[in-house]
């Protein structure tokens, strides 16, 4: 890489790492896998970087390294650590302006309809730069997106009738 491509791609990492650092905990609620990923994602970003600069979204492009390097990551439960039974000193940091609920309404989606969600309303991505990024067809990520939607809506209405 040559110093003026270095200096943009320093340039780019230095302006979007906190949002890509809150969307990869949107992912997978664990601020030290999100760190993981976001460092997987740069890597990537780094080796490929002439051709991201090509893309026709960059931020699309660099937010479809990161939702295909957690959905990997989900692929490969073994690689993961385990979860122990001793509740940590201090409670782990929520993401700037982040609401509880929500993560743990995010937590309960299965993967790719958490990645659907995520990429259109988080990330304000449409249809077909979300079925690009998730090599899913435009269909899919509608369907994925409004069970997700439903799913998130369920306990809110159970909550209003009681």
């Amino acid at each position: 890489m040559r110093a003026a491509e270095e200096a943009a791609f320093r340039e780019y990492v230095a302006t979007r790492m906190e949002r890509l650092r809150r969307t990869a905990y949107l992912y997978c609620r664990d601020w030290h896998t999100a760190d993981d990923l976001v460092s997987t994602t740069l890597v990537k970003l780094c080796q490929h970087w002439g051709r991201a600069q090509q893309a026709h979204s960059l931020d699309a492009y660099v937010h479809g390294i990161l939702a295909h390097a957690w959905l990997d990551e989900r692929r490969r439960p073994w690689r993961r650590e385990r979860v122990v039974a001793e509740v940590p000193d201090r409670e782990p940091l929520a993401p700037a302006g982040g609401d509880a609920d929500v993560l743990a309404l995010l937590a309960s989606l299965p993967p790719g309809r958490r990645a659907c969600v995520v990429l259109r309303f988080y990330c304000d991505l449409s249809v077909e730069q979300t079925a690009e990024i998730l090599g899913i067809s435009p269909g899919t990520v509608k369907s994925q997106t409004a069970r997700g939607l439903e799913m998130l809506r369920g306990p809110a209405i159970e909550l209003r009738q009681e």
